[in-house]
């Protein structure tokens, strides 16, 4: 995982900093939605056995990646914020 350098001819430090942070702050929004609308059998049952699950497993991978792109952004802004 590439971290960015903070140096003069760079973005400052707080605005790296603040920016990372937002993201995944924004992120971790995303993912409190998402969650608040997982998938319910009530949606599926027409399609026959296993669209529920198949639904699910769907739901979980896409928790999954949004979890693992928000913990990468937390470990950058935190790699920026004891950046020297």
């Amino acid at each position: 995982m590439m971290i960015p350098t903070i140096h003069l001819n760079g973005s400052s430090r707080e605005r790296l900093l603040q920016g990372y942070c937002d993201a995944a702050n924004a992120i971790r929004a995303a993912m409190d939605v998402l969650q608040e609308h997982s998938p319910h059998g009530r949606d599926y049952y027409p399609q026959g056995d296993g669209a529920f699950a198949k639904a699910s497993d769907e739901h979980r991978a896409r928790v999954l990646a949004l979890d693992a792109v928000q913990a990468e952004l937390a470990r950058i802004a935190l790699a920026i914020s004891e950046a020297g």
